[in-house]
């Protein structure tokens, strides 16, 4: 597959693997309605380190992430930040990327890399990426996710109405459009339809029966320029009587033979094969048109789990509710003022995630801006009954001439906290900060996580998976969590001057042993006292803390 070359390419491609988990700490003056969280998530600081600490909490388990990163226009004033060993990209830090920079793709880029692989990896297995971008890096943000979710993967490159008026300062076009990229995480696994309105459901399904409204699609492949792949197991002659009332694969005295045939002699050929016909033959009718008998099957808006029908979106998304003017009026309402420039439309968001995820499924945005995914969230769980959750991420974007600023305390969380209350919802949410790096050089120099933090940092460590069952972590027997055949402890507390006297020794080692009989045990410790040959026998992996902290035992 051919690849995109940039500068800093090689030594960025990895970063996210250097990059330290750190800890989420819960800052509770902010939180809003806590007891009601149930999930939902708003993290203030660099969403690369965020992202990262995620994981061990939620890799596999988001359904829907939908993010709009910057444009890259020469206009947003946005800095590279990322702390690379690098020499070149070092000289990058703290410089605004304008347009009249000749490596501001580059910085783009190398922005983009670790937190879209980061971002993969904490999506489900049938779990879908939506990117919202406009010309200036479309092109090189699809070759990009292609290399990192796989060409396999790509969804659409949905094109959004955004602009009506178009850009008057457009100098040859006028502009009135933005994309949206979908990629999935396993294409065979993802289904991204979308339930039929009342009102579609009105007008196509006219016809009723005793199973319900239902509207008749011909059984025949209606599209001729597929032809060249009919399987000739899908041409077969079906037998109906003169009355239209009998339809069989068998032919039977005055029945009719009806082909799948065009009138010009065209072979064609029928959608379901003999096998799907045996088990569905009630949902088959036949009807005269013109002087041809055809053979019809019956959709219902319902399925036999009383699920309405769905349907697939198309790629241009041309709606008056998805144009920016929108998405700016809705924030300014609720804010008072114009404190955000270009948020976009709640209804864009919610449509992203209504076509990619269930009821009950959590929603990323890493770059969460004014909060516009988890109003989209809020409302549509409003709409439906549903139990979704959010998960936001916005740094302060302080700078040295405004120290002070805060863009999520101040605007992200003031919107939510709004929307919620016009809304008339009894939820909530918790307000993150990304806090101690776990990295040696924190937790030698004092900075230590709680038992559970660190619990659940390990654990994905050793194995690559998130802790199912959090509540069986016990700081009082230094237990983690299972793992197939492993067990998992940590001796571990969160003050130096025990943690300098704690270690494994024989009487844990057994302690852990008889708890464990079955179990291949990994432990996480300061220091071992048992030599090689007691390890050994007890079946016990040691991993030290904090030289050894990144061994993953295989």
């Amino acid at each position: 597959m051919p690849t995109l070359q940039f500068k800093g390419r090689n030594v960025i491609w990895n970063h996210h693997l250097s990059v330290p988990y750190h800890t989420l700490d819960d800052v509770r003056t902010l939180d809003v309605n806590a007891k009601r969280a149930d999930g939902n998530l708003l993290i203030e600081g660099d969403n690369l380190a965020a992202l990262k600490a995620l994981l061990p909490l939620y890799s596999g388990k988001i359904d829907c992430i939908y993010i709009d990163p910057p444009y890259n226009t020469g206009n947003e004033g946005w800095v590279y930040n990322d702390k690379v060993n690098s020499p070149v990209i070092q000289d990058w830090l703290g410089k605004v990327v304008a347009k009249d920079d000749l490596t501001r793709h580059d910085k783009w880029l190398c922005t983009m890399v670790p937190r879209l692989t980061l971002l993969r990896e904490l999506l489900s297995d049938d779990g879908s990426l939506f990117v919202s971008i406009d010309d200036v890096e479309v092109f090189h943000l699809r070759c990009l996710l292609n290399e990192i979710f796989g060409e396999q993967n790509f969804v659409a490159e949905i094109v959004v109405h955004a602009n009506p008026k178009g850009r008057v300062l457009d100098r040859h076009f006028s502009k009135s459009h933005e994309y949206i990229l979908a990629y999935t995480k396993d294409y065979l696994k993802a289904d991204l339809t979308i339930e039929k309105t009342d009102e579609e459901i009105a007008s196509q399904y006219t016809e009723e029966d005793d199973n319900g409204k239902f509207r008749a699609l011909e059984l025949r492949n209606t599209h001729r320029e597929f032809g060249k792949h009919n399987r000739p197991n899908l041409s077969y002659p079906f037998y109906v009587s003169v009355d239209l009332k009998k339809i069989s694969l068998s032919s039977f005295r005055g029945s009719t033979k009806v082909l799948p045939d065009w009138e010009d002699g065209y072979k064609g050929c029928w959608t379901w094969g003999k096998d799907k016909v045996d088990a569905e033959m009630k949902k088959l009718i036949a009807r005269c048109v013109g002087e041809k008998t055809k053979i019809f099957r019956k959709a219902y808006s319902d399925d036999e789990n009383d699920e309405r029908v769905r349907k697939k979106l198309k790629t241009i998304w041309y709606d008056n509710e998805f144009n920016t003017e929108k998405g700016q009026r809705e924030v300014d309402s609720l804010l008072g003022g114009r404190l955000f420039q270009s948020p976009k439309p709640i209804e864009l968001v919610k449509t992203c995630i209504k076509v990619s995820s269930s009821s009950e499924s959590i929603v990323l945005d890493s770059f969460a801006g004014s909060g516009t995914t988890a109003h989209a969230v809020l409302d549509l769980n409003k709409e439906d009954g549903g139990n979704r959750k959010f998960i936001l991420v916005q740094m302060t974007e302080a700078t040295p001439e405004e120290p002070e600023k805060n863009i999520c305390k101040n605007i992200t969380r003031e919107r939510i906290k709004r929307a919620i209350a016009e809304l008339s919802l009894d939820v909530g949410f918790k307000y993150l900060r990304v806090g101690t790096p776990l990295d040696p050089e924190s937790l030698l120099s004092g900075n230590l996580p709680t038992f559970a933090q660190f619990a659940e940092y390990v654990f994905h460590l050793c194995t690559g998976e998130i802790i199912l069952e959090r509540r069986k972590i016990s700081e009082d027997d230094y237990f983690v969590g299972y793992h197939g055949s492993l067990a998992v402890y940590l001796i571990y507390r969160s003050d130096v001057e025990e943690l300098g006297r704690l270690a494994l020794n024989l009487q844990l080692a057994e302690k852990f042993r008889k708890s464990n009989p079955n179990k291949r045990l990994v432990v996480y410790a300061p220091a071992c006292f048992l030599s090689e040959e007691d390890l050994e026998e007890l079946q016990i992996d040691f991993v030290g803390i904090p030289y050894s902290l990144f061994q993953r035992n295989k």
